[in-house]
């Protein structure tokens, strides 16, 4: 395992762009993203201030898609550089703080809205949530409408598609013990939502599958691994706690990890899913 960068307060939300060969990831409470360069090892500042970034994904396009708790929005970067907010009330009423995005293979983004950006000016500003709770949300791909699709979360955090896109898993980070639940899709929506796996280590964050179907899950400890059973298959230690992770590198097999201060990576002998 290698530590890429360090001297952050909080890293979150790594995301590769295998044209550039860079890696994005949010230094929430500094509110900034940085970039490092895969060719030279270099780390720069990719965006300060952000708005207090926090989760986010490439699209199927190639464009950075971004929660930011700041301003309770999820936003997209064009390839000109020009910003486009793609979800940013729901009811007329602001979201608390977007933490994580995926997109599905129609276009649509499904994101988590915890409370975290609101709860102090640590990570965002502090406010009154106007929605009053945690909620999943979809975006439309044709028309941009803002639906829920999971109501009954204490704090969604992570969430990942299966690879047929047949399910959905999403961490909740603050239940006792925090957990994994899994949900079936069906025509942009959800139904089940059964506990898929407990972790023993902290609260479950960043979620990511890889091209085997195995679900990846940051917790206290580092990376804890679940076959699509919910079998507990192991765990990948880190030395902080860990956050979120992703997949990239030539061959889609580097591993990156951000955790607490810095952001660690490890070429493993599998690979995140091509899309």
């Amino acid at each position: 395992m290698r530590r890429l960068h360090t001297g952050c307060r909080w890293t979150e939300g790594p995301a590769y762009f295998p044209a550039g060969r860079y890696l994005v990831f949010s230094d929430i409470p500094n509110d900034r993203v940085l970039r490092w360069d895969e060719t030279t090892g270099a780390v720069g500042v990719f965006r300060e201030p952000a708005g207090f970034h926090n989760g986010h994904t490439v699209d199927r396009r190639g464009r950075l898609v971004s929660c930011e708790q700041g301003g309770r929005r999820v936003t997209r970067t064009e390839h000109d550089g020009t910003t486009t907010v793609l979800a940013e009330t729901y009811q007329g009423k602001k979201f608390n703080s977007p933490n994580d995005v995926v997109e599905s293979s129609d276009g649509a983004l499904w994101f988590t809205d915890p409370s975290y950006g609101i709860d102090s000016d640590y990570e965002g500003h502090q406010a009154e949530s106007e929605i009053g709770a945690c909620h999943v949300y979809r975006v439309d791909p044709v028309d941009g409408s803002v639906r829920i699709v999971a109501d009954d979360f204490t704090r969604p955090n992570g969430l990942a598609f299966s690879l047929d896109e047949s399910l959905l898993y999403i961490a909740d980070t603050r239940q006792d013990p925090s957990h994994i639940r899994v949900f079936s899709v069906n025509d942009g929506r959800l139904s089940g939502g059964e506990v898929f796996a407990t972790s023993d280590a902290g609260g479950f964050d960043g979620l990511r599958l890889d091209a085997a179907g195995r679900i990846w899950a940051a917790a206290h400890d580092g990376l804890h691994c679940f076959a699509p059973d919910g079998t507990h298959i192991g765990k990948l230690r880190v030395p902080e706690v860990c956050s979120n992770l992703t997949f990239g590198g030539p061959r889609g097999n580097d591993l990156f990890i951000t955790a607490s201060s810095s952001v660690y990576t490890l070429r493993v002998n599998f690979s995140g899913p091509r899309f």
